[in-house]
């Protein structure tokens, strides 16, 4: 597989609203001794690439300034470290940067065969929030079969994720969403109970449903004055994982009842973390969800595709919120 010099990628020309970004010729990169250089055929969508965009999210020191968190594609070289890849080999793959391209590298240990009778564009929007979605949920929240979970934003591309999860892992799902038709969403991907915020007040559904007793995990991407009243619907001895601050990360929360409940709050990031717990989360997936995924138990949910050039389009429709699950760009064809 011949490699080219240069390559079209999607550049952020300023911090900015879609419209900064901007396709530019940029030269292929040349993978490191332990990474495998993906031809991109697409790409996954994600809200950090939205603040990296606003210049709220910078990349880690060493990265890329291109964006794209997650990709699929054929695997076009491998590093002199890399073992039980081929070029040709289909691959999809987990990115600290660089997915809005033609071409982009990954660490052999973040990427993964794409699954079973998966097609390359629905591959593109598995890595980022199933690594998400296993490591806090599975990992840090240690969802167990039969305790009951709440995941707010349930139709984003980390809440479709985790309904779909946690109920094949055995769990009760609550979800959170805004409208009948998010709501009704949630509920085809296998929520027991969809609440509408709008509606709905989620402390009150959760503790009614489960007599007063409340969530065993929450999974949370709103921050604000969601986290108290999260503190409020969780069950003695309930875990609080936190993975974004829509709402702002920065809230009085009264701990007395974290005391007296015994709950755990906890969160954490992905892209930042070393690349040796990205692929421990790897063969996590490989062994439990990958299967899930090839007898199409577990899907991804995509909304809407684009192409590489209509990247701005892409951020706007993602800005909107009026996306069921993920959205892609087609890099080729």
């Amino acid at each position: 597989m011949a490699k080219p010099d240069t390559m079209t990628a999607i550049e952020i020309t300023s911090p900015g609203g879609p419209e900064v970004l901007k396709p530019a010729r940029r030269p292929v990169p040349d993978p490191g001794p332990g990474d495998i250089l993906i031809e991109v055929h697409a790409a996954g969508i994600n809200r950090p690439d939205v603040l990296q965009r606003m210049g709220k999210y910078d990349p880690p020191p060493g990265t890329t300034d291109i964006p794209g968190l997650e990709v699929a594609g054929r695997v076009a070289e491998v590093g002199s470290e890399v073992t039980g890849w081929q070029v040709g080999d289909p691959v999809c793959a987990l990115l600290t940067g660089g997915g809005y391209a033609e071409y982009c590298t990954a660490p052999a240990g973040q990427c993964l065969p794409i699954p079973e009778g998966m097609g390359m564009t629905e591959a593109a929007v598995v890595p980022e929030t199933f690594f998400t979605v296993w490591s806090n949920v599975f990992d840090r929240g240690r969802l167990q079969p039969g305790e009951n979970f709440l995941v707010h934003g349930g139709t984003s591309g980390i809440g479709t994720t985790a309904i779909q999860l946690a109920k094949a892992f055995g769990a009760r799902v609550f979800a959170t969403a805004g409208g009948p038709e998010k709501c009704r969403a949630c509920a085809e991907l296998g929520a027991d109970r969809a609440i509408d915020y709008h509606q709905e007040d989620f402390v009150q559904v959760v503790k009614e449903a489960t007599g007063g007793k409340g969530v065993d995990v929450i999974l949370d991407m709103v921050g604000g004055d969601y986290l108290p009243r999260n503190v409020d619907a969780l069950a003695p001895d309930g875990r609080h994982v936190s993975i974004a601050f829509l709402r702002g990360g920065k809230v009085p929360v009264n701990f007395f009842p974290v005391m007296l409940k015994r709950l755990t709050m906890t969160g954490s990031t992905l892209r930042s973390r070393p690349t040796a717990d990205k692929a421990v989360i790897a063969d996590h997936l490989l062994q439990r969800v990958w299967p899930l995924l090839a007898e199409r138990r577990v899907r991804p949910v995509l909304h809407k595709v684009f192409p590489l050039a209509q990247a701005a389009d892409a951020h706007s429709l993602m800005e909107s919120n009026r996306h069921i699950g993920k959205i892609a760009l087609s890099v080729r064809d």
